[in-house]
């Protein structure tokens, strides 16, 4: 089956395409991609997911899923100060 894996680090984009057999979980086609060797990325300190929602690395993957392994937050949400969005003036 086709999947893909996508990851930002270092200011690099990579999304690889992979063919891969039935029942193959996340961490298996992450392993098997070279990916973590390349970019230097240690699975352990980083969560991952399938077109944007959070799974386990031992999830089942279903043809045409995305696996998006996501960077560590750098800035605390409840710190940093919200964008106001201006309103239309009457």
């Amino acid at each position: 089956m086709k999947v893909s894996l996508a990851v930002v680090e270092n200011g690099k984009q990579i999304w690889q395409k992979l063919e891969v057999p039935e029942n193959t979980t996340v961490q298996q086609v992450i392993k098997m991609s070279g990916i973590l060797e390349q970019l230097h990325i240690n699975l352990e300190e980083r969560e991952v997911g399938i077109h944007g929602r959070l799974v386990e690395l031992s999830s089942s993957l279903r043809e045409g899923d995305r696996i998006e392994i996501y960077r560590p937050i750098t800035a605390d949400p409840a710190t940093v100060k919200r964008r106001s969005i201006p309103t239309p003036q009457s």
